[in-house]
C-alpha cells in the first residue's frame, strides 16, 4: 500500500494542513487503518480504494474514524490526479457523507460539498468558559461556530481545550471578518485528539454560508489563522459549497501491512 503525505490548502511545503493518503486495492481492517492513523499522528489519514469509475474514501483521526474531512479529500484528489488519473479532469468519491464530485481547475482542486446548517444557539456560560472569550453569536451543525468581534480576537484566542472537548460537537470554529481576506477563522477538535486543526475544509461548509450571507457575496476567500496557515476558496451554489485549494506533495512511502 502506497502512502503519500500532502500539505493541503497551500502551495508551500510545511504550511497548510498535512494529510496522509493511503491508496490500496481494498480497505485494510478497521483496526489496521486506525493504527496507521495513530502512527501518522496527523489530523487525518485518508484511505482510498478504486471501485469501478469511482473511489471509495474513508478518513481516520488519531483517535477514530470520522464521517467527513475536507483537507484530506483535497489531499486524496491531489494524489489521484497526480499519479493515478493524470488525464482526468473529474472524479467521484463515495463516502460516509454521500458522493462528492471533485474537479481539477488549473492549479486548483475544487470539491462540491453539502452546506452545513446555521442553527442559531444560545451562548452559555460553559461556552464562554471554554473559549476564554465572549462571542457575539453561535451556530450549530456537526460543528459549533462562534463569531468573534474582530480578526485580532480570533488570532489571539487561547481556549481551554479540556472544556472545548466537552462541547457537543465534532469541531469548534471561531471566525471574524478579515482584513486581507473575507474572513479569518481557527478550528479546534480536541475531542478527536486535534488541539488545533491547521486548515479545515469541512468546517468551511459552515463558515462560508455564514460569511457569504453576511457579506452579500456568492464567493469568498477565507484564511485559517493557525500556526501553519491556509487559504480556502469557497463558492455557494444552492445547498452546496464549492471548496477549492492547492496542495503540494511532501513524501511517498510504502506501508507493509
Amino acid at each position: 500500500m502506497k502512502q503519500y503525505i500532502v500539505d493541503a490548502f497551500t502551495d508551500r511545503l510545511f504550511s497548510g494542513n498535512p494529510a496522509a493518503v493511503c491508496v490500496a486495492d481494498s480497505f485494510p481492517n478497521d483496526d489496521i487503518m486506525q493504527s496507521i492513523a495513530a502512527e501518522n499522528n496527523l489530523s487525518e489519514t485518508a484511505f482510498v480504494v478504486k471501485n469501478g469509475e469511482i473511489y471509495r474514501l474513508r478518513w481516520f483521526t488519531p483517535k477514530g474514524e470520522i464521517d467527513f474531512c475536507g483537507h484530506a479529500t483535497l489531499a486524496a484528489a491531489f494524489v489521484l490526479f497526480s499519479f493515478y488519473e493524470k488525464d482526468s479532469r473529474y472524479m467521484t468519491f463515495d463516502t460516509a457523507k454521500g458522493r462528492f464530485q471533485v474537479s481539477r481547475r488549473g492549479v486548483l482542486i475544487e470539491m462540491d460539498f453539502p452546506a452545513y446548517g446555521l442553527e442559531h444557539v444560545e451562548i452559555t456560560d460553559r461556552m464562554i468558559d471554554a473559549l476564554g472569550a465572549i462571542p457575539i453569536a453561535a451556530y450549530r451543525d456537526r460543528d459549533i461556530m462562534f463569531v468573534l468581534r474582530d480578526e485580532d480576537e480570533v488570532r489571539g484566542l487561547q481556549p481551554y481545550l479540556e472544556l472545548l472537548s466537552q462541547l457537543d460537537c465534532a469541531c469548534v470554529a471561531v471566525t471574524a471578518k478579515g482584513s486581507g481576506y473575507d474572513c479569518v477563522s481557527r478550528v479546534f477538535a480536541p475531542r478527536y485528539g486535534i488541539a488545533e486543526d491547521p486548515v479545515t475544509g469541512s468546517t468551511h461548509c459552515m463558515i462560508a454560508p455564514y460569511w457569504c450571507r453576511r457579506l452579500g457575496k456568492d464567493s469568498i476567500t477565507a484564511f485559517q489563522a493557525s500556526k501553519r496557515t491556509g487559504v480556502i476558496n469557497c463558492t455557494i451554489s444552492g445547498d452546496m459549497v464549492k471548496v477549492s485549494g492547492k496542495a503540494v506533495l511532501f513524501s511517498v512511502s510504502d506501508i507493509m501491512v
